[in-house]
């Protein structure tokens, strides 16, 4: 049977942030293709993390496309660098930190941005926020902003009419608003991976941004915290 759905390409992370915005263009009956980069990054089991969700919430496809950022190193995230955490006395939104991975989030909405243009959509979806986050300046509305003006003018379809838009459905959202969101979508919190450093099998360190905006927003929601970690005393 044909889909007759407008599809969508969703940036899926493997986190609990995209796995909330591929339920939210999928309630919003796009026929959602799940994009995942494996962009060099040390913590690579959000990668499985993200073919779960992909399954779970029912996108029509998932690629996962390679990237090298590690060959440019210059984060946390990507080069060998000491992911910042609580027990070093960092704080969340003091500047920007090293976990900020040059030119990623642009990287990743072109590969999204390319890949739609094939498949004939127009709608580009990801999950960044700048309420409960770590302050890189790629997650700001003024970036979506300027991606979706670029986006119309370095295509194709863009030049020839159509017209694409970047929608990112989390940027005013708390994290608890995030977890509520997600409760009320029947999204498994429990199949995400979002730490900066999870071991291979997925279990969190429960001390660095990601981790700590995590379990504060599950608190703040009353939503119990499903994250496994490293040390079975967390949480």
């Amino acid at each position: 049977m044909t889909d007759t759905r407008k599809p969508a390409v969703v940036l899926v992370s493997g986190g609990m942030d995209s796995a909330v915005v591929l339920a939210i263009a999928r309630e919003q009956g796009f026929a959602a293709h799940a994009l995942s980069v494996r962009y060099g990054q040390r913590h690579t089991s959000e990668l499985d993390a993200a073919a779960r969700v992909a399954t779970a919430l029912g996108a029509v496809a998932h690629k996962t496309v390679h990237v090298d950022l590690r060959s440019i190193g210059g984060s946390a995230l990507t080069d060998d660098i000491d992911v910042p955490t609580d027990t070093d006395g960092h704080v969340i939104g003091e500047g920007i930190p090293s976990t900020y991975v040059p030119a990623r989030n642009t990287i990743m909405l072109s590969v999204a941005l390319g890949w739609a243009e094939v498949l004939g959509s127009t709608d580009l979806f990801c999950g960044v926020n700048a309420v409960d986050y770590s302050g890189y300046p790629d997650c700001r509305p003024e970036f979506i902003a300027g991606f979706e003006a670029l986006a119309n003018l370095a295509t194709k379809a863009g030049v020839e009419g159509s017209r694409f838009r970047a929608h990112a459905p989390l940027m005013r959202m708390s994290k608890a608003d995030i977890a509520r969101e997600g409760m009320r979508l029947g999204v498994d919190f429990a199949q995400t991976v979002s730490c900066y450093q999870a071991d291979a099998d997925g279990r969190a360190c429960g001390r660095c941004d990601a981790c700590r905006l995590r379990a504060q927003g599950f608190a703040e929601a009353g939503v119990a915290d499903p994250t496994r970690y490293v040390d079975a005393r967390i949480g």
